[in-house]
């Protein structure tokens, strides 16, 4: 969700600019681009150079470097931002903010800018509670600023009330929140069933037949749907991926015939399914209850068919649901791949072939093709499997549209 977003993290001076450190770096670890404005004030409680090797950046603070003379824009600041966020903000700084007085970096940033604001304020509870100080962060309201409460607990001069500012984990987790209500939506309202991952067939308690899948394509799909709107259900064989959106339920399979089991029962209900899943073709007609020892002759392994999931859906389907499934060819993969189409009553299918380079298994690069029932035929360049989920989503939107 903060992927790319441009954010400005103002540090001010309280004693919880080091909670600044853990802030950016949960900020940087979603991918954000942070750019750090300190007060003169807060390096006296966080060094720059520490902010700088989590941002990547080099820490602003006055307007122009000494040495050289450059100028730092506060204007050019405030129109590069998607985000300004203080944290903490002291008394001083907000007092300043809703006087509108300038005489920092930060101040005339803040100012300047045209994105979304939110302050964290940090500071001792009868300070917080001090009319003055309501009176600035009423006023930081009314500009349309959002004031994150501090939480309540023991503070830095040994007094237990309000003033401590909100933990990192909880600022990330509002500024997540207040991102996502200003996404489009196309797919809220809408059901989505994502298969993801391998299928392990046991062979006896320590072996099974099993693929290279990671799951990321299925999970990077998951995500993508559920930040579109969507009440994703991702039934996920063995993979070591985890989710991070509230709207995704996962169901662990281990089995091509625990996956079939599930999406037989989940189907019905969904408005969309994507099978993404790499599900074992055969599994073993026998297996043992205690470890196969080695005997030195040759061993025969006798597999019995699967059942095809995708095609046993694309039985199911009724006209009012969209069905698309994933095509892993080595060769004649457009032929191979439109032959699946047809053959599993699929709405569209998304080929992926192992001849081309970073697409495929354990990697987190994808080049795909999408063929329709109509045999129109897109191909797609080689992208991260996040960009390329993306496109995937795009493209059954459309298709719903």
């Amino acid at each position: 969700m903060l992927e790319g977003k441009k954010i400005i993290l103002g540090i001010t001076g309280s004693i919880a600019a080091y909670k600044s450190a853990y802030l950016l770096r949960l900020l940087v670890k979603e991918k954000a681009e942070v750019q750090v404005l300190m007060t003169k004030a807060a390096k006296e409680f966080i060094t720059p150079v520490t902010m700088s090797a989590l941002s990547g950046k080099p820490v602003l603070g006055e307007f122009f470097e000494s040495n050289d003379g450059t100028w730092h824009s506060h204007v050019d600041l405030g129109l590069w931002a998607d985000l300004m966020l203080i944290a903490p903000a002291s008394a001083n700084t907000m007092g300043k903010m809703a006087s509108g007085i300038c005489d920092n970096l930060l101040l005339t940033t803040y100012l300047s800018a045209k994105c979304p604001l939110f302050i964290a304020p940090a500071m001792d509870l009868d300070m917080f509670r001090h009319p003055a100080n309501q009176a600035s962060m009423k006023k930081l309201q009314e500009y349309g600023a959002t004031i994150i409460e501090p939480a309540t607990g023991e503070l830095a001069s040994g007094l237990s009330g309000k003033g401590r500012m909100e933990e990192p984990e909880q600022i990330v987790e509002k500024i997540r929140e207040f991102l996502e209500s200003k996404e489009e939506k196309p797919l809220k309202g809408k059901k989505v069933l994502v298969t993801a991952g391998p299928t392990y067939e046991k062979l006896d308690p320590v072996r099974f037949i099993g693929n290279y899948s990671s799951g990321k394509m299925g999970f990077a799909i998951a995500e993508e749907a559920a930040r579109k709107g969507a009440e994703v259900i991702l039934v996920a064989g063995p993979v070591k991926e985890n989710t991070e959106h509230r709207q995704i339920e996962r169901i662990d399979v281990e089995s091509a015939a625990e996956m079939k089991d599930a999406c037989e029962k989940i189907f019905p209900d969904v408005d969309i399914a994507v099978m993404a899943a790499a599900v074992a073709d055969y599994t073993p007609e026998k297996t043992t209850e205690n470890k196969m020892k080695r005997t030195g002759d040759s061993l025969v392994l006798e597999l019995v068919p699967t059942t095809d999931i995708a095609a046993m859906l694309g039985n199911m389907k009724r006209d009012d649901q969209l069905l698309i499934g994933f095509a892993l060819e080595t060769s004649d993969a457009r032929k191979n791949a439109a032959y699946k189409l047809k053959r599993k009553n699929l709405d569209f299918i998304i080929l992926n072939s192992l001849e081309d380079e970073g697409a495929g298994f354990m990697v987190d690069t994808n080049k795909i093709t999408i063929i329709d029932r109509e045999n129109k035929i897109e191909e797609f360049p080689l992208k991260s499997k996040q960009e390329v989920a993306a496109d995937i989503v795009d493209r059954l939107i459309k298709y719903l549209k």
